[in-house]
């Protein structure tokens, strides 16, 4: 099994429903999940200083890392995902 990292984007305040879909979701790939992480504040540091990173619609809000058979298959458990902007899934590097 490959590994891949589902990033999630996209943040609005949280309804019970929205709550209910992404509980659903997380227990419908549990067999595939190796780590969620969720994120909160965060800052953004250049080379002309640091902001911090507001949530909305364009924040990554965190990432699950799951095992599939292939790119496909990590898309197809990623489509299934509750998202509120938008998720990339990149294949995880072997070392």
């Amino acid at each position: 099994m490959k590994r891949f990292m589902l990033v999630h984007y996209g943040f609005e305040k949280p309804t019970p429903e929205i709550m209910a879909k992404w509980k659903a979701w997380f227990e419908a790939v549990g067999s595939y999940t190796v780590e969620n992480i969720g994120l909160r504040a965060g800052r953004e540091i250049t080379r002309d200083g640091a902001r911090d990173l507001p949530m909305g619609p364009d924040s990554i809000t965190g990432c699950t890392v799951i095992t599939a058979e292939s790119m496909d298959a990590a898309e197809a458990l990623a489509r299934q995902n509750p998202f509120i902007s938008s998720i990339r899934v990149y294949e995880i590097a072997a070392h």
